[in-house]
């Protein structure tokens, strides 16, 4: 991906805008917002792609590059999140685990909890998968996005 800027296009399956934020060919940020900037271009080939997962077609995006800049602790974590296969869910316990994490430990437990809610790039990383804790996915789109997956 070598574009740079910002990127937003209306969904009506998710009834919010997709909104991109590429810098040096990667993706820093994906977020949901009512409306889209002004100043956003609506064409770029990662929305097309999100757009066609929408859709129903099954894309792990393992492949698009992103500049997660979370503490080491928290990438853990959101690294797990990846491993999450598509339409499967798991729990924020399972997570933990995954990130060789303590879910029993109450500092490692909020540490999924924080990384979760600080993921920058939702969809790319599927907070959505996780069903007992809020991500940065609002839960209106993390219900659609687990039944569109299911």
């Amino acid at each position: 991906m070598e574009d740079a800027g910002i990127y937003a296009r209306e969904s009506e399956t998710l009834g919010r805008v997709v909104q991109l934020a590429v810098a040096s060919g990667q993706v820093l940020d994906v977020s949901f917002p009512v409306e889209a900037p002004v100043d956003a271009e609506p064409e770029q080939p990662l929305l097309d792609r999100i757009f066609a997962y929408l859709d129903g077609a099954e894309d792990e995006f393992a492949d698009v590059e992103t500049a997660i800049t979370v503490p080491t602790a928290q990438r853990t974590v959101l690294d797990a999140v990846t491993q999450i296969p598509y339409g499967e869910t798991g729990t924020s316990r399972q997570v933990a685990h995954m990130a060789n994490l303590d879910p029993d430990d109450e500092e490692d437990a909020e540490t999924v909890r924080t990384a979760l809610r600080n993921n920058p790039v939702p969809i790319l990383v599927p907070d959505h998968r996780v069903t007992d804790a809020s991500g940065a996915t609002p839960d209106d789109v993390a219900t659609t996005l687990r039944t569109i997956e299911s």
